[in-house]
């Protein structure tokens, strides 16, 4: 004879409702990746290109609306960089962080530390969509 347990444990399960999105997983959509690659000029010796990220790194220290700084150096196989050889992603709550970010003394005082030593730069900024 089945008891109600094991009925019910012999059923299939009954459909549950889909997954209800958190606060964070929506924040985590709606936050800006502000993505800064670099291609230094031939002159930037490894010691240069070093202080140059540590002053990069220290900026989360000195603007408060970066929410998440990471970083690292090319090592993609398919040889479609153009000559990039590093990449920063910043992290943003939204867009209005991020503008303020761009104008702030300590961004454009690294802009001037960076800047003779770039050959070129791409930034590339994007609101989450994924899931």
């Amino acid at each position: 004879m089945l008891s109600a347990s094991s009925f019910a444990s012999s059923t299939s399960e009954t459909p549950r409702p889909p997954k209800k999105q958190t606060a964070t997983s929506v924040a985590a959509k709606s936050m800006v990746q502000h993505i800064v690659l670099f291609k230094f000029k031939p002159e930037a010796t490894p010691e240069k290109v070093a202080e140059i990220v540590a002053a990069f790194e220290a900026l989360p220290s000195k603007i408060k609306e970066i929410k998440g700084f990471q970083w690292g150096t090319n090592n993609s196989p398919e040889k479609l960089d153009k000559g990039l050889t590093h990449a920063f992603i910043l992290t943003f709550d939204n867009e209005k962080d991020r503008d303020t970010y761009l104008p702030h003394p300590a961004h454009k005082a690294f802009g001037g530390i960076v800047g003779p030593w770039l050959a070129d730069v791409t930034v590339v900024d994007f609101t989450n969509k994924g899931k």
